[in-house]
Parts: C-alpha cells; sequence; structure tokens
C-alpha cells in the first residue's frame, strides 16, 4: 500500500492541505463582493471596449431581471453559445443570479450537436450570438426552448452605439460573418433594457444548487452533462487560488488573466473567469484566439499579462509566428497548459521566448475541472502534471480496483469538493463512473512517483484528443455509419505533430462509387471541425472479435 498523500510533503510554503468550501453561500455571493470590492476597477477588455466592475454588476443584474420577468421556474437552464466576449459573461453572470443554471455549449457546434444539448438539459432559453443563429435555425421548428435571445457582435460597443453599429456593419457586410436566419427572438440589448425597468427578486442560492451543466463525452459517445454544484466550482476556485498564491503574492497591481481559451469550456470558466473576478482581475477576452496575427497584436499593445492559461496548440501557434518575436512579457508570472498534453519541444521554446516555463496541469470538466498542476514556480517544464490540489486525493488503480505501487501505470481517480454530482439524468453513467466511497474514475491512464507527481500515460477506451476536445469514436462512428452509400466504419485517433491527434476513420463501402470528398461535405454537414475525420480510408473489411465487436486497436498502423 502507498504512502498516504506523499505530495503533501512537497507544497510550497504557505499552501495549505485543505481548502474552506464555505467561505462563500454561492458563486453569487462570492462575485457581488468583487462588484462591491472593486467597483472602479476594470473587470474585462473585448474588443478594445473596457467594462468595470460596477459596470459588469448593472449588466449582469438588468439580465438577471430580464430573465426573471420570463416567470421560469427556480433551476430551470439557460444555454449560452458564445466566444469570449462581454456579453458571455454579462449573460452567465446574470444566469446565475437570477438563480438559473448555465448550460454552455461550444459555439462551433452544428445543428445536430445544438439539438442534442438543448433537449438533454431541457433549456428553457437559447443566448447566441448571431453569428451562429443560423445553426439554430435548421432546428427552430422543434420549440425546444421557451425564448431564443439573440445578439449581435457589436453589442455593449461604445457609450452610444456607433461603434457597435459598425462592427456588425462589417461582420455582416463586409467580412460576411453573418449567415442568414430568421426565427422569433429577443434583442440581447432589448432583453438588458427590459430588464432594467424590473427589479431584481434576490434567489435563495445554496451551495448544494446546480451551476452548470458542463457538457462533455463519454465512453458510450453520448454527450453528457456534468452536474456542477456551486460548491465545486467554488472549491476550485479556491483550490487553485491557494495553489498559484506563492507566485500571486508577487504582484501588488491588478492582475491581468489572458482569456484566449473558450469560457464556454470549464479550463477557461474556472481558471479565466471566475478566479480572475474573485482576484479582482482584468480579464482579456480573445474572441478568437485562432486568428494567431490577430491575436498577438493584442498582446504587444498589452504586454501587462500577468496569467496566461493555454493548450498546446495555442502555445506552438504562437510561438511559430513571426510576429510573435514583437510580445514583450514583461510582467508574465504564470503560464498554465491544459487541455491536452503539453509536448515538452513547444515548452521548451515558449520557456525561451517569454522566460516562463509551462507548467502543465490536468482536469476534467467532472471535477470542475482542476486536480492537479505543476507548482507556479517551476523553473523548467517538468513533463509532468503535477501534484493534486489542497483537498484533493489520487489514487492509481487496476482493472480490479486495487491500487497499483508508484511508478506502476492505473487508472487516476479522483476525490475532492470539486468532483461533480453525477451526470444529468443518467444515474446509470453516475454509478459507473464513481465508486462507492466518492472516487470519480476519469478513464485516463496515469502513474504516481513517490513523492506524488503524476504522469499521464494513455488514455482508457479509445477516447481522441484533439486540440485538447475530447472527441469520442462511437459518437462519430454513429454519424457516419448513417451516410448512404456505407456499410461500417470505426475510428481511431491518429497523431499529429500541431493538435496533438486527428481523427482517423476506416470504412467499408456499400456504394463502390462512395469517395473521400463525400464523407468530407457529409462530416462537415453533421459535425464540429475537431471532430471531423482528417484521415479517411477505405477498407475491405475491419477487424473484429469472434462476437462481433469491432477491434479498434488493431486499426492503428493500417
Amino acid at each position: 500500500m502507498n504512502a498516504p498523500k506523499p505530495w503533501l510533503n512537497h507544497y510550497l510554503e504557505g499552501v495549505p492541505h485543505e481548502i474552506e468550501i464555505d467561505r462563500y453561500s454561492s458563486l453569487v455571493e462570492m462575485i457581488e463582493e468583487s462588484f462591491k470590492q472593486y467597483p472602479q476597477r476594470i473587470a474585462f477588455e473585448s474588443m478594445g471596449q473596457s467594462t468595470t466592475y460596477q459596470e459588469l454588476n448593472r449588466l449582469s443584474k438588468d439580465f438577471a431581471s430580464y430573465l426573471q420577468s420570463l416567470n421560469l421556474l427556480p433551476g430551470s437552464r439557460v444555454a449560452i453559445m458564445f466566444p469570449n466576449l462581454a456579453q458571455y459573461l454579462v449573460t452567465m453572470l446574470g444566469t446565475l443570479r437570477a438563480g438559473l443554471v448555465v448550460v454552455n455549449v461550444n459555439p462551433l457546434y452544428t445543428s445536430r450537436e445544438l439539438e442534442h444539448q438543448l433537449r438533454d438539459s431541457g433549456a428553457s432559453v437559447l443566448v447566441i450570438l448571431e453569428n451562429f443563429a443560423h445553426t439554430y435555425q435548421a432546428i427552430a421548428d422543434q420549440g425546444l426552448v421557451q425564448q431564443v435571445i439573440v445578439s449581435s457582435l457589436g453589442d455593449q460597443l461604445g457609450r452610444f452605439g456607433i461603434k457597435g453599429m459598425i462592427v456588425n456593419f462589417v461582420a455582416r457586410y463586409i467580412k460576411k460573418l453573418v449567415p442568414k436566419w430568421h426565427f422569433t427572438h429577443v434583442g440581447f440589448n432589448r432583453a438588458i433594457a427590459i430588464g432594467k425597468r424590473h427589479r431584481l427578486t434576490v434567489p435563495k442560492i445554496g451551495l448544494e444548487d446546480i451551476a452548470f451543466l458542463q457538457y462533455t463525452g463519454g465512453t458510450t459517445g453520448i454527450s453528457k452533462g456534468a452536474v456542477l454544484l456551486h460548491k465545486n466550482i467554488l472549491a476550485n476556485i479556491a483550490q487553485i487560488e491557494a495553489w498559484l498564491e506563492p507566485a500571486l503574492k508577487q504582484q501588488k497591481d491588478q492582475l491581468v488573466f489572458m482569456c484566449a481559451l473558450p469560457m464556454t469550456h470549464i479550463f477557461a470558466l474556472t481558471a479565466c473567469a471566475f478566479l480572475g473576478l474573485r482576484k479582482g482581475g482584468l480579464l482579456m477576452l480573445i474572441a478568437n484566439p485562432r486568428d494567431i496575427g490577430g491575436f498577438i497584436k493584442v498582446l504587444i499593445k498589452h504586454p501587462n499579462i500577468h496569467i496566461f492559461p493555454g493548450v498546446n496548440t495555442l502555445f506552438h501557434a504562437l510561438i511559430h509566428h513571426p510576429e510573435f518575436l514583437k510580445v514583450k512579457f514583461a510582467h508574465l508570472l504564470i503560464t498554465i497548459g491544459g487541455g491536452m498534453a503539453v509536448q515538452k519541444k513547444t515548452a521548451d521554446l515558449w520557456q525561451k521566448l517569454t522566460g516562463v516555463p509551462i507548467a502543465q496541469g490536468y482536469g476534467l470538466s467532472e471535477t470542475s475541472p482542476v486536480v492537479c498542476v505543476n507548482t507556479p514556480l517551476i523553473t523548467e517544464f517538468t513533463g509532468s502534471i503535477g501534484m493534486p490540489l489542497p483537498s484533493t486525493d489520487i489514487l492509481i488503480l487496476d482493472d480490479d480496483g486495487n491500487e497499483v505501487p508508484f511508478g506502476e501505470p492505473g487508472e487516476i481517480c479522483i476525490k475532492g469538493p470539486q468532483v461533480m454530482a453525477g451526470y444529468w439524468h443518467q444515474p446509470e453513467e453516475t454509478q459507473l463512473s464513481i465508486s462507492a466511497n466518492g472516487y470519480f474514475k476519469s478513464g485516463d491512464i496515469g502513474t504516481m512517483s513517490a513523492d506524488g507527481y503524476v504522469h499521464i500515460v494513455d488514455r482508457k477506451k479509445d477516447m481522441i484528443v484533439v486540440a485538447g476536445f475530447k472527441v469520442y469514436p462511437n459518437e462519430i462512428e454513429e454519424v457516419i455509419s448513417q451516410m448512404p452509400g456505407i456499410q461500417e466504419c470505426a475510428v481511431i485517433g491518429s497523431p499529429h505533430r500541431k493538435l496533438g491527434e486527428i481523427v482517423k476513420v476506416y470504412i467499408v463501402k456499400e456504394d463502390i462509387h462512395l469517395n473521400k470528398e463525400q464523407v468530407m461535405r457529409y462530416c462537415k454537414a453533421q459535425m464540429t471541425s475537431y471532430k471531423r475525420p482528417r484521415q479517411i480510408a477505405f477498407v475491405h473489411e475491419l477487424p473484429k472479435s469472434n462476437v462481433g465487436k469491432i477491434l479498434r486497436r488493431h486499426l492503428r498502423g493500417i
């Protein structure tokens, strides 16, 4: 039997072994404390527009009042489909302040994927950017939600709305970023104006109330909603804050957080949005981090970034862009790598160019998300995912549920206040994923050293990680197999230098005339980009077991 929690002997001075989880009664109480403490500070900058904590307080309160005017039942779900814009923060915080539940939706989803999430969550309201309204258009006649609120890109820009009008004109008619759509809706700014005329009824919200349904894949391929309570998110904020404090205490001025990762993703939601607001920080919102040239211009203009969370693909794209050499990180304290494995070559070059190593971490939607991370005072990239956070316990177990010796691979199982309450309306899946003694079975294979450092070895089952996004073969196979002309198919992950992995599909044709271009077009209509196969192979048959199960592992190398 391994020594209990060996990592505690290696915590930095001042980092507690346990955190308080009842400091606040809810996320709302925590945020409202920041509103009162830092009213004149800039809360965030989005598309060149700065917004103070006082203004964010007012806007989110007005949006909360609007939602309450819809007479929704307590605990009703509000689906939010935005990139990193001011409107996301206003909507997300307003939803919580109204006593409702946030359902984050990937704005890159197709109509099929959006439909599943709306149906499964039972969302009453959808708040969406008009750039993606055409996605909902295809399912609008199904009456999935009670109310749709649509925002334009320029909403909330400019004191008198002129800048916003210009941005909207350019987006719609010059860059043609807004495909045609038409359905009954309420405009975002209109909703704010209506809410301003109503008084917010302060709801009773407790630690055990649901704050988010954070959707993730599953080993069955069915997208599941991880039920994250107010106490789960609050616990993870406290854990991350305590862990980073040895580095953060060096900074006396307002902390500046780089929010390039989408806040609809749990990593950025907790480590950027909530931690930043908790610290009275300034959030630099990047709406389109894939525009590396535009992103670098922001970095050049704002050299005062202190905390930079990112994923390997983002770091790789930045450091290999010629303009990145003009970026000066004069105040960078911490770079956090998560979402996918950080490659050593990328980490070493990042440190060479910025002077700051990447502290790699690990987490999941089901754990709010952070479980392990390297200390913020490391001097070089370690290759590990670090140590468990305060109040977190990790066991490395074999297939029979027995703890393995140090250095031996097994499934990473996690216990702590950040672990979800379960999967939304899926008690069987919840029972399968959380053990009787409260450990969440991550499905990831790792090892733990004698001093408590954890390394990821591989993934259990056949999950694929594309640029930090989890892709489950069963879902892709289910979609592709419905295409006319396909007899059967199997999906695996194929190594990729930049993305970590890409999706590769093996197809047995029913129609001999079927070609790769046709399959690509079909997949583009059915799935968001990171789920689509980048490689297609036609085969005569698929390897199977004696009971007819497709053996994906036998496909590797074909």
